[in-house]
């Protein structure tokens, strides 16, 4: 991709760029400089990483964007492809950040948020504060297609989707359950509740007891977010994710917010977000990075703008994590985040991969 003037005097605007802006030119050029055709279709994901007792380590969202393409050659709309790419995450208890066995709120209730935006008819659905439904993403298309609606929330929701014909499941696992046990009975030495009971053998799960003690320290916010353009040029995406771990009862983040944790216009493109929710609602997060990219700006500088204005509302650097994903109708893509080490998914007609995320701020690695 060739880098005009005015786009060097953008990045160059700002002092928060000048460590990531060989990562920035890297991540702009991996849309390609050839035709949209040659680009055309292709599937971004937020990566999703998954790594479990015993090192071993895959990406969710290398899943979800191959068999995403797997429905786009096989001639299927783009929302039921993107959507079919993270059903696979929604049903992995692995993934604790999203559908079955994401981590539950304070009260030990897994709710789960989803939005999907429809190109070609203009149209989103929505659910919210949903619980005992791994799917959410499919809920939220049900919303889109046979309401009038565009959100349904907590019980209500539970009950829309009940008279389509899902059915009510636990959606903790014993991995999520142990680490709401143990979140619980450690988060202070001021309330009612005994040092931690979890029953964990030593030298079977140490690996799982670190994991716990950092879901704990870190308090992750996960989710995934999955955009297309098929070879129409015709886009679609989904935000899925079971939210804050740990949050307040109730408590809704970016995901299933029509324009905050994504928006799709199908005469420019599509984006989403993963990371602190409530930073992108206050910037509108997708929809602020979709008209960027309507005025002319690539992918890639419509991130790293709106980035700018989440961490411009602090007096230093923030410590949260928020991630943008920008993908227009042409095929060009990218991804950026606050801090370096984000990485995401890509399938085109090269293949699937893992690419590195562009940034503000360089995190140094802990020694």
């Amino acid at each position: 991709m060739t880098i005009s003037v005015s786009r060097r005097a953008f990045l160059k605007s700002s002092p928060l760029l000048g460590l990531c802006v060989s990562a920035s030119l890297r991540s702009a050029r991996a849309g390609g400089a050839s035709g949209a055709s040659q680009r055309r279709p292709i599937v971004i994901s937020s990566a999703n990483r998954i790594t479990l007792e015993g090192e071993t380590t895959y990406y969710n969202g290398l899943r979800a964007t191959a068999k995403a393409m797997e429905v786009l050659r096989a001639g299927g709309d783009a929302l039921d492809a993107v959507i079919a790419g993270v059903n696979l995450v929604e049903d992995d208890p692995n993934d604790t950040s999203v559908g079955y066995g994401g981590l539950p709120n304070e009260e030990g209730e897994v709710q789960l948020d989803a939005s999907v935006m429809h190109g070609p008819s203009r149209s989103a659905g929505a659910v919210a504060a949903l619980k005992h439904i791994k799917n959410p993403s499919k809920v939220a298309k049900l919303v889109m297609e046979r309401t009038d609606h565009v959100m349904l929330v907590g019980e209500d929701a539970l009950r829309f989707a009940l008279s389509f014909g899902f059915t009510k499941e636990d959606l903790m696992t014993e991995r999520s359950r142990k680490a709401w046990l143990r979140w619980r009975e450690t988060r202070s030495d001021k309330d009612e509740w005994g040092p931690s009971q979890v029953e964990i053998v030593p030298d079977k799960e140490s690996a799982l007891l670190k994991w716990i003690d950092r879901v704990i320290a870190e308090r992750p916010t996960g989710t995934i977010n999955c955009l297309a353009v098929n070879e129409a040029g015709d886009l679609s995406g989904v935000t899925t994710t079971s939210g804050l771990a740990f949050k307040i009862p109730g408590r809704v983040g970016d995901s299933p917010i029509i324009g905050a944790g994504l928006y799709v216009d199908n005469d420019v493109g599509a984006a989403g977000s993963t990371g602190r929710g409530e930073e992108v609602i206050r910037i509108c997060g997708a929809h602020t990075i979709v008209e960027h990219m309507r005025r002319g700006l690539s992918p890639l500088e419509a991130c790293l703008d709106a980035l700018k204005r989440i961490v411009g509302r602090y007096p230093g650097r923030p410590e949260l994590q928020v991630t943008f994903y920008a993908l227009k109708k042409t095929g060009e893509y990218a991804s950026a985040a606050i801090w370096s080490g984000a990485e995401f998914a890509v399938t085109d007609a090269s293949g699937s991969r893992i690419e590195k995320c562009a940034y503000l701020y360089e995190r140094k690695a802990q020694k």
